[in-house]
This record gives structure tokens, sequence and C-alpha cells, in this order.
């Protein structure tokens, strides 16, 4: 099944809405022109990446006696499962001791979302608690890492559930857990992105928890960046998983912005994080011939829209 198949079918029964989230990115928008590797590669990549993942269980095992050691399996294994893919990590932190003090106990991350791999990358970065997809658990090898991870789910057709899952949010932060949300509410390619939704913000307001805005994108072997590793349009969750298990070359760039403290307005609050995450970013401005909805195209935000 399609991604979008995998949402009708597994969400609750409530009818689309007029908040339901979407994006314009298609199939068209997925990078084809990316170096492959040989397939005695993409074998031994496959291999490395079920050894990751039958560390679980062990993970588990630990975390009941050590949330530290857990803590540090998850990252070891995030690594070893990004490294699987072939993809690298390349980190710029940005902040300054003081501001990294700010997110020690706990923060709501918040970051663009552009593939599946997103999870795996900020994980490798810093285990967290992620609001992912509610349909996550049903796909195949992510769902036993979702499971693993204890992903709150967010049922993107159910408006009525979302306030639930915002005090779930909250009751982490408010434990002094860190928690990963995708405020776009879905993927894009990553050359086009959707507006923050404030929803998840509220709980970062409600326990006054500084949020640490993250800027995720792809890059080839140039340096230059990629769609190639999105995951849009109808491709399946295989499909995908094969695909991007034959790219080479590929390094996920993950900068760490100045925290934002949580004042008093969810909708403030996000506006800040959207420019600290969009920041730097040149787009073009008629990438799918749209400009005005919820498409928002950094030469817009600078100029106030």
């Amino acid at each position: 099944m399609t991604r979008r198949d995998v949402a009708a079918t597994s969400a609750p029964p409530e009818i689309d809405h007029a908040w339901m989230p979407s994006s314009p990115c298609g199939d068209s928008c997925i990078g084809r022109d990316t170096s492959a590797v040989r397939t005695v590669v993409v074998v031994l990549r496959t291999l490395l990446a079920v050894t990751a993942l039958m560390l679980l269980p062990i993970l588990i095992l630990v975390g009941v006696a050590s949330p530290h050691a857990r803590r540090s399996v998850t990252r070891f294994g995030a690594r070893m499962l990004l490294f699987a893919i072939g993809i690298g990590l390349r980190v710029d932190d940005q902040r300054s001791v003081r501001e990294k003090s700010r997110t020690e106990g706990g923060a709501l991350v918040v970051a663009g979302h552009v593939s599946w791999t997103d999870v795996i990358v900020l994980t490798a970065l810093r285990p967290a608690t992620f609001v992912a997809r509610g349909d996550l658990i049903d796909w195949p090898v992510l769902g036993v890492l979702a499971r693993a991870m204890k992903v709150l789910p967010i049922h993107r057709r159910s408006l009525r559930a979302l306030p639930g899952t915002v005090e779930q949010v909250a009751d982490r932060l408010r434990a002094g857990g860190t928690v990963v949300a995708f405020p776009e509410a879905t993927t894009w390619c990553g050359r086009a992105y959707g507006s923050f939704r404030p929803a998840m913000f509220q709980a970062a307001v409600d326990t006054e928890t500084w949020v640490q805005p993250v800027r995720l994108r792809y890059v080839d072997a140039s340096g230059e960046q990629t769609t190639s590793t999105c995951f849009v349009g109808d491709e399946t969750i295989g499909q995908s998983i094969s695909r991007i298990f034959r790219l080479k070359g590929i390094v996920a760039e993950v900068g760490l912005a100045t925290p934002e403290p949580p004042g008093n307005d969810r909708r403030d609050l996000a506006r800040r994080c959207e420019a600290s995450v969009r920041s730097g970013d040149a787009l073009s401005a008629d990438l799918h011939g749209v400009i005005a909805g919820n498409v928002v195209l950094h030469s817009a935000m600078q100029q106030g829209a």
C-alpha cells in the first residue's frame, strides 16, 4: 500500500476535515539522479540494518535497569542504522554553552519533515519521544522501531483526538523528557515546505518548556541539497526503503539553532521556530506553481508574509 492508502485504512473513521495536512509534493519531486551503489553494497547494508534492529530487545532490557544506558544504546543503534542505510550525519551546533543548558533537562524539538529517515537522524543525535503518524506502528521495519521507542501517535484525520495528544506531549515535557514533533504534520520534498501548525507548541507553552528548532536537510556527494530521500507521492514505504538503500553519498545536515522561549502564544512560538528552521533556505518561488495556501517560501517569509 502507498503512504496515502495506509493513512486511510489505519486512521479513525472520521471524515477528512479542512485542517487535514496535505502537501503538493508528488512523485515528480523525488530526486532520481543520485548515484547508486552496487548490489553487493545493498546486501551488506541490509544485513547491517537487520543487526541494528536486533539490538532493540537489548535496548528495552537495558532501559529497565538504567534510563541513561538506554539513551546511549538507542543513540548507538540509530547511528548504526543510519550507517546501514548509507546516510552520513553532519551536525552544526550554533548554540552557546548557556543556550545548550536551556534544553538539557528536556525540550520540545521541532523540525521540517522530509522522510521517514528524519526519525532515525534525530534519534542518532538525541534519543527522544516522537510524535508520529498513528499508522507508523503498522509499517514494516519502522513499525518495530516505533513500538520500541514508544512513539506518541497522532491521527491526522481526527481533530477531536488532537487535544489528547497535546496533553500527552505536555506530560512528557513536565517529566523532563524530550519530545520531537514535525509541525508541518506531513512530509514535503525539502525544496518546498509547509507552515508550522501551532497545536503542538501549546504543550511547550503550558509547561514553560524551551523549544529547540532544528534545521534538517539532505545533500548529495557534491554538497547540493537533494530530494532523493523524500517520502512523498504514491511511493510505498517498501519502495522508499529499497530506493534509499541504493543511494550513494547522501548526508543529513542537522543545524541546531538558538532555542526559543515558550512565551504565552503558541502561534507566535510556531512562527518564531519556523523562521529559525527556514533561515538560510533559498527555494524556488514557483516550485509547485503555488505561493499561497500552506506553502511557505523563504523569500516570502523575509518579506513578512
